[in-house]
């Protein structure tokens, strides 16, 4: 028990200085509660509505690991380095794709909502 209450302090630690640090991840928290209501008013059923917070969720948690690799490329080196470079530019790649695969998921809802498709 108490190595899942430093687990879960570890977390909110975590969290905490994301938070503190990163305007995108403050931004995607911002994201995710407008999507809480908005699911319900956008989602035809509970699934969709889950699967439209789970897409906000998961562009959260990307972009959490995203900061990770960036902090973490940063204590390694002060100086320009190509391949640390590459890395940051992958994590980066990753935050979009899952921006636009949210995007995509709450456009079909909205479709489906409106009778479009």
């Amino acid at each position: 028990m108490l190595r899942f209450w430093r687990a879960t302090l570890n977390s909110r630690n975590g969290l905490a200085f994301a938070i503190r640090s990163e305007q995108a991840i403050r931004e995607e928290l911002v994201a995710l509660v407008l999507a809480l209501p908005m699911a319900w008013l956008v989602g035809a059923t509970i699934m969709r509505r889950i699967e439209l917070v789970g897409a906000v969720v998961l562009v959260l948690v990307v972009e959490l690991l995203n900061t990770a690799i960036e902090k973490l490329a940063d204590r390694l080196t002060t100086e320009h380095d190509t391949q640390i470079g590459r890395v940051k530019d992958m994590g980066s790649a990753a935050v979009g794709v899952s921006l636009v695969m949210a995007g995509l998921f709450w456009i079909v809802a909205i479709a489906e909502r409106i009778g479009v498709i």
